[in-house]
């Protein structure tokens, strides 16, 4: 018998410290944690099995909450441009403040939800998060459609955003505690791509009865009712979803977060390696009397300086995502394309359905790819690479004439357009998974509800300034206004290699002694140098 010792305390010890397996003579590879490589090759898990596939559909019912906010983003861009709608409500051509009241009201109803997000979640679980959610949502696109004025309009809109703040908390959260640590990363990178599965919908929608009731008022209405869909179905099936095993044993209800460890990732074995790693992990790190059992404290999101950098990484990805420039092809594609050249109205929207379809393919494939690559390498290079993009959009499309409106070539409108597509692509490969798979990582179990209210409070946030400011900003001064992207996507590259934290390859336990490491950025690039031969374990080498 061989016996090896982790180089790593707490999350990574094994019975002591000491993992006992056979003499392996398998592949070397450097690992974030020997205990976690140690598991997953003598475990049983099977990514393929019907208990697995049973575990997907749980995850697939809490990601189409993503689905909700995709279909928002993209209905209100497009019947923005609708005739109908704007005269219906008296509402000026190309956007300007009254404009952006009616689209930045629903970030307005995300930041009242905030203090009453977290408690809920916490103490009625993150499957009635998800019901609460949805059915003010549901409540709140019944009455947008059939609004008869601006206030009840503004009113709908407000009670959306108070549904997608606790429908945000909840989904991701139960995605990611109830996904087993081997491929947490692709599946909880795979809630925001769904983003798209409710956009592509809206942009079809909207080019649809935009083309053929054009002169109706139903060419808005239609799409707004239809908002409803996916909250209604996610209200239906979450009540028959099990439970967080996390919250389980959090409210001390350990045999039944056993047997949906045991099932779900054991095969139903419960002294699989990977259940009794993450059982262990549990009675190790979460406290069953912490602040999640105390609806008003907030303190321990703030109380130590491992806490502060967690609630750093989300503040600072709440911003990053939602000021790269993506409003830019969502909210606002029409009037982007409208600064491409692109003047007619069914173009701009049949370009738009379009983008949602090809962000959609390339945002699986960034899913597909976050635990190879890391969290922290994909936002790195993608920042990078928006700054490169804006910049030759911003040098193009100064030589937009004011007067015309037309470009000096063609081939100056395509390349615009093109560059909007690419930055669409790059932005889904690098920013998408990791809107919603990385805050919820950074959280540990007792913030992890409160800590993503505050996320989609700072989502709200950025997302206010989005949507009132580029509405004002896109007719006041253009094309000028892409170099605040040029600018904070630089800043932004900088602030993800210098202060993120790589989350790939832990537990999420594990990642505690990262958080409380002198400097976590730096401690969360260290890897240990492992044997693995798969069904016999893992040792350093």
């Amino acid at each position: 018998m061989a016996e090896t010792r982790s180089s790593s305390d707490g999350a990574n010890k094994e019975f002591g410290g000491v993992i006992k397996h056979e003499q392996i003579n398998g592949r070397e590879v450097n690992v974030e944690s020997v205990a976690l490589a140690d598991a997953q090759a003598r475990s049983k898990q099977n990514p393929w099995s019907m208990r697995s596939f049973q575990l997907y559909s749980f995850c697939l019912v809490a990601t189409l909450n993503s689905c909700i906010n995709g279909y928002d983003g993209m209905v209100l861009g497009n019947i923005n441009s609708m005739e109908p709608f704007l005269k219906y409500f008296n509402l000026p051509p190309g956007g300007g403040p009254q404009t952006g009241i009616f689209f930045s009201i629903y970030s307005v109803g995300g930041f009242v939800a905030t203090p009453f997000v977290g408690p809920l979640v916490d103490q009625w679980g993150r499957r009635w998060g998800m019901v609460i959610g949805a059915a003010l949502i549901v409540l709140g696109s019944l009455v947008q459609g059939a609004s008869q004025s601006r206030g009840q309009f503004i009113g709908a809109r407000f009670l959306l955003g108070l549904g997608v703040n606790i429908s945000a908390s909840a989904g991701p959260a139960y995605v990611v505690e109830i996904a087993p640590p081997s491929w947490r990363g692709a599946v909880t990178g795979v809630y925001n791509t769904f983003w798209f599965m409710g956009a592509i919908p809206a942009s079809w929608v909207t080019y649809g009865t935009g083309l053929h009731l054009a002169d109706s008022d139903q060419s808005w209405r239609i799409p707004l009712y239809l908002q409803c869909v996916f909250s209604g179905l996610v209200l239906i099936f979450s009540l028959l979803l099990p439970e967080s095993p996390r919250w389980l044993f959090a409210n001390d209800r350990h045999d039944e977060a056993l047997a949906i460890l045991a099932k779900y990732h054991g095969e139903g074995d419960p002294n699989d390696p990977i259940v009794q790693l993450q059982l262990r992990e549990f009675q190790e790190s979460i406290s069953l009397a912490g602040s999640d059992k105390k609806w008003w404290d907030y303190s321990e999101l703030f109380g130590t300086r491992g806490n502060l950098w967690r609630i750093l990484m989300v503040f600072l990805m709440g911003f990053i995502g939602q000021w790269s420039g993506n409003a830019v092809i969502s909210y606002f594609m029409p009037y982007a394309l409208e600064g491409a050249g692109v003047k007619n109205k069914d173009t701009q929207r049949l370009l738009s359905a379009l983008m949602t379809v090809v962000q959609f393919i390339f945002a699986l494939v960034g899913a597909s790819i976050v635990d190879r690559f890391g969290r922290r390498t994909l936002m790195f290079y993608g920042e990078c690479l928006f700054t490169i993009y804006f910049a030759i959009i911003t040098g193009l499309s100064s030589q937009l004439d004011p007067a015309t409106g037309e470009f000096p070539t063609k081939s100056m409108s395509n390349a615009v357009i093109t560059f909007i597509y690419l930055f669409g692509v790059t932005y889904s490969i690098t920013i998408t998974p990791m809107q919603a798979l990385y805050p919820v990582e950074c959280l540990k179990y007792e913030t992890r509800a409160k800590g993503m209210a505050f996320n989609g409070l700072f989502i709200g946030l950025a997302g206010f300034y989005n949507l009132f400011v580029t509405s004002i900003a896109q007719v006041n001064i253009g094309w000028k206004y892409y170099y605040w992207f040029i600018a904070e996507n630089a800043l932004a590259a900088v602030l993800i290699y210098f202060v993120f934290v790589e989350t790939k390859g832990r537990t999420l336990e594990e990642l505690e002694e990262v958080f409380n490491a002198p400097n976590p950025n730096k401690a969360s690039r260290k890897k240990q140098h492992a044997e693995i031969e798969q069904g016999v374990g893992a040792v350093v080498s």
